[in-house]
């Protein structure tokens, strides 16, 4: 393996951590946009209880993916830094309203009018923001930058039903009270129906408007990864149903693992189709290799203080 190869590597790590665990947020957030029911706020209370300890953290892994693309691929990080400017600003203006109004509503408590607006603005930012990162994904696969085409927005559409059923499934696990469990374990259940759907319909817009990646998408590897996700949705209705929410929730994280398999595995070699493949949108070796030894050295840092975050504000005592 190449240093290039480990640094794609090191960046397509980060994004799937960021899918994870910043899409548990985002979809967190359009929960609370739809809470519904005589339970409608204690729903929205439970979320903001499991979003709040770790949201900022969370973004880190975007942060992250952005600067390492910066520095090991500079001419992928310019080109899509100029031709999906539009949808990327998008995707930032709804990172930042939805942080602004998480925090503005909870100040607004006593007044009700007003914690109702920061509360529609956190939902509707929290489908913004997937939505137009998932469009420019769709836009990079396109090999064109077609951020408007009908695929791309396709795909920024299954991003936020993928968002949703990932919160979704992690929320059940975040409430002791039974009536709030069988609501988020319904829209688990409901939302895993969806992001099926939801990943038909690029799958069946590519067959016809961008026949390039829909070539590469029907490839072995890709034919492998798009299989296993489909098959650990199953798993993680299973599990849900069985009320097995922990292990629900390590196979909600591994069906967007393979999700994302199955993009990377379509483009591969290629980081941009059309435009750069890894090993010539590389920075210099020396580059590189000196990214990858601060990666390292940082991880040493950076993972056990994020467990150790996570095992303060989420260690729970659920059965598995």
């Amino acid at each position: 393996m190449s240093f290039a190869d480990a640094a794609a590597g090191v960046v397509v790590a980060a994004l799937t951590l960021y899918a994870i665990f910043g899409g548990a947020d985002f979809g967190g957030g359009v929960w609370d946009l739809f809470a519904s029911g005589p339970r409608r706020q204690a729903q929205r209370d439970t979320i903001s209880d499991a979003i709040g300890p770790v949201w900022e953290s969370n973004h880190v892994w975007l942060i992250f993916a952005w600067v390492a693309l910066f520095t090991c691929f500079p001419p992928a990080y310019a080109d899509v830094g100029t031709y999906l400017n539009a949808p990327l600003t998008l995707a930032l203006l709804g990172i930042v309203l939805r942080g602004a109004a998480f925090v503005f509503r909870n100040y607004a408590s006593d007044d009700p009018t007003m914690a109702r607006t920061w509360s529609f603005v956190f939902g509707a930012s929290s489908i913004i923001a997937p939505f137009f990162l998932g469009d420019a994904i769709g836009a990079i696969a396109t090999g064109r930058y077609a951020w408007t085409s009908t695929f791309a927005l396709s795909v920024g559409l299954f991003n936020v039903a993928l968002c949703a059923q990932v919160a979704a499934v992690f929320l059940i696990a975040e409430t002791d009270d039974p009536s709030l469990r069988e609501d988020f374990r319904r829209r688990a259940i409901r939302a895993t129906i969806a992001v099926w759907i939801a990943g038909l319909i690029p799958a069946v817009l590519a067959r016809y408007a961008e026949p390039a990646f829909f070539s590469a998408l029907t490839g072995s590897i890709a034919r492998i990864a798009i299989a296993v996700a489909v098959v650990l949705g199953i798993v993680v209705m299973l599990l849900v149903v069985r009320n097995r929410e922990i292990l629900g929730r390590v196979a909600v994280g591994a069906e967007v693992v393979a999700v994302l398999a199955g993009w990377f595995g379509a483009q591969a070699p290629q980081l941009i189709p059309t435009h750069w493949t890894i090993e010539a949108a590389a920075a210099p070796s020396a580059t590189l290799s000196a990214f990858l030894i601060a990666v390292a050295c940082g991880a040493i840092v950076l993972i056990p203080s994020l467990l150790y975050l996570f095992a303060i504000f989420k260690v729970r005592s659920h059965p598995a």
